[in-house]
């Protein structure tokens, strides 16, 4: 037997459980989207794994969006899906790197040159591979040269300047930093774009007041075009702190301290930066260092900065992704305090609008502008990584417009028209999650797993429509379009993720104990995780559901049971999605919630055998971040796995 088992704590639970409606759901949710996922594939996807669409694709545009759209099968399998979605998962990443290689915006097998909201999108997937099977040398070895490509280890491929500590561009990939770019490159953005406000206050005959801007008109295209060139396109963003996902992701395969130290001294220059402009976070930064270099020394209207397109959403949410990434690494919960700041500073402008306080989105050459009641999901997200009262009172001290203790249906990926909730790629029940692992909230798991059931029977819906047949694509009535919310002459490109049926925010969250993804590119966090002893692989074993039902900084409180009444089942709870907690010890409880036995662990898996029918509700104490992240499993055997291809030099 490995050793890593041998040393692997263990207890017998014959407790006998009443199954609980929401283990029922659960199983039976598991059981759908397992069929649902292999039916998704079966009509979007060709024998060879590439994607039943068009022959050519213009602009830089759409590499992140197939990725998008079956990301999820791969993110399933790590919670109990089939072998067969995971097979179908790997299949379609190879064919989809392939497909886009062949369209020309993959190089290398990365997008060629983007920016960090769509790398961040597109990388899910590949982060999500690695809590699958980590031993794949294909994986393993795309992490390290991906990472490469930002670190500086890579020559060929200069996006970071390490003596400045800066990534060159907003518009980075395998082909290095992109300075300049061409109409062609914007194309398949025109249309949308018109309903955006103008990406500069100075654009000929375009009144900037109005809030949108006619990307279709030519002139003043290739206005924009020029001054992305004269003022965009060259130095550092906030939104490049995205990449830190990336090279955390290699740090866990790899364990090389190279990329630890280089997350932290990214993250660090953004922090000096911030406070060299009076602790508001400047959005772009010069090949020099210099704030505002190449935007009359302005420290707002850079790419996806304070002004165009999105405002504040595109600054706190890679501050968020970059600072969780470095509370993993390092298990310092001071690296989360750049969010904070930028928290705390955007609250601080705030104002009492019709008696809420309201706080700044945008900043225009005129001043602050776009009041809105903040988002409390960032903050969400820094609790559970704090799990400390300081990011308690931040979240409480927000003004609701909404029931935070209503569950949603989600129904597009954009905006939930009755909450004004963000729901990207279907994540639209954070704050119920939250509510409910706070105590506020009991019936949340039987809510949120209906909810989800009921959201997978209408996307199978659409899927098997006219319009969800992708040899229609093209050929619609504006009728059939409007029946799905989708209008297939502009999103196209994302028509799989409007299609897939794989979504299961619910059963992620109960499982694991922490919010989904955040969804621009940041990596899977949670309390636990799960294997399954007999099949070695990841996730619940069959007929076994989980609940986490409470969180504290030293304790979490797990329900396991085995709906099975005729056979026993083994499961290895881990501490932290990457092993990065330790279990100290557990209190066995009953299903009155009576201590059964205590059992010290001092380790990061604890292993279970479920005897038929049983049950019990684990009170683990544990120390959090305190171990290395990785992707390790339980049966990774560091000898036997194969070391990295050095490839021959021709020069």
């Amino acid at each position: 037997m490995n050793k890593l088992l041998t040393d692997i704590p263990k207890v017998e639970i014959k407790n006998h459980w009443t199954p609980p409606k929401w283990a029922l759901l659960q199983r039976h949710m598991i059981n759908i989207l397992n069929d649902a996922a292999l039916e998704f594939v079966e009509r979007y996807v060709a024998e060879d794994g590439t994607l039943i669409w068009r022959d050519q694709w213009p602009g830089m545009d759409g590499s992140d969006d197939p990725y998008e759209g079956f990301m999820n099968l791969a993110l399933f399998y790590t919670l109990g899906g089939s072998e067969e979605v995971y097979q179908k998962s790997r299949e379609i990443w190879e064919g989809i790197t392939w497909q886009w290689t062949e369209y020309g915006q993959i190089h290398n097998e990365f997008d060629a040159y983007y920016d960090w909201m769509h790398h961040g999108e597109g990388s899910l997937f590949f982060y999500f591979l690695g809590l699958s099977k980590p031993n794949m040398l294909k994986d393993r070895q795309r992490a390290m040269k991906f990472a490469n490509f930002y670190t500086g280890r890579d020559p060929n491929v200069q996006n970071y300047d390490p003596d400045q500590k800066l990534i060159r561009s907003p518009l980075t990939g395998s082909k290095g930093p992109r300075f300049t770019v061409t109409p062609e490159d914007w194309s398949t953005h025109r249309g949308v774009l018109d309903e955006y406000l103008a990406p500069y206050e100075d654009i000929s005959g375009v009144d900037f007041s109005s809030m949108k801007c006619p990307w279709t008109n030519d002139t003043v295209y290739h206005e924009i075009i020029e001054k992305m060139n004269q003022r965009m396109n060259k130095g550092d963003v906030p939104l490049n702190l995205n990449a830190t996902s990336l090279v955390t992701h290699a740090f866990m395969y790899s364990q090389d301290d190279h990329y630890k130290q280089w997350v932290l001294d990214y993250l660090q220059e953004w922090v000096d930066r911030t406070e060299r402009n009076g602790g508001i976070m400047p959005d772009n930064i010069g090949l020099s260092g210099k704030i505002g270099e190449y935007n009359d020394g302005k420290w707002w209207g850079g790419y996806y900065g304070w002004r165009w397109p999105h405002g504040f959403m595109t600054l706190i949410e890679p501050v968020t992704n970059a600072c969780m990434n470095a509370t993993l690494l390092t298990g310092k919960k001071s690296n989360l305090t750049l969010a904070r700041k930028l928290l705390d500073k955007n609250w601080e402008l705030g104002k009492k609008e019709n008696g809420k306080w309201v706080v700044p989105h945008r900043y225009f050459d005129s001043g602050w502008t776009d009041y809105r009641l903040p988002d409390p999901k960032y903050l969400v997200y820094l609790w559970t990584s704090s799990m400390q009262e300081e990011d308690l009172k931040r979240i409480d001290r927000i003004d609701r417009d909404h029931d935070w203790n209503e569950v949603i249906v989600t129904n597009i990926s954009g905006r939930d028209k009755k909450t004004g909730r963000d729901t990207k790629h279907f994540i639209g029940n954070t704050l119920p999650w939250f509510q409910y692992i706070r105590g506020e909230f009991p019936n949340y798991p039987e809510q949120i797993l209906e909810a989800n059931l009921e959201l997978i029977a209408r996307q199978l819906e659409k899927m098997r429509s006219e319009a969800g047949d992708p040899n229609n694509w093209g050929n619609l009535s504006q009728a059939s379009k409007d029946m799905i919310s989708i209008n297939m002459d502009i999103d196209e490109i994302h028509a799989w993720q409007e299609f897939c049926p794989v979504y299961f925010e619910g059963l992620l969250q109960l499982t694991l104990g922490g919010p989904m993804h955040i969804s621009h590119g940041g990596l899977q966090f949670g309390r636990v995780r799960y294997f399954d002893v007999q099949n070695k692989r990841p996730g619940l074993p069959h007929s076994v559901s989980a609940l986490v039902e409470n969180i504290t900084d030293e304790t979490a409180i797990v329900n396991v049971v085995n709906i099975n009444q005729f056979e026993s089942r083994e499961v290895i709870i881990q501490a932290g999605t990457f092993g990065e907690h330790e279990f100290t010890s557990v209190d066995i409880c009953d299903q009155d919630n009576q201590v059964q036995k205590h059992t010290p662990i001092h380790h990061k898996w604890f292993q279970l055998k479920l005897e038929p029918g049983s049950g019990a509700k684990l009170r683990f104490h544990m120390k959090r971040f305190v171990r290395q992240p990785t992707y390790r499993n339980p049966w990774s055997n560091e000898e036997q796995v194969q070391s990295y291809i050095q490839g021959r030099n021709t020069n």
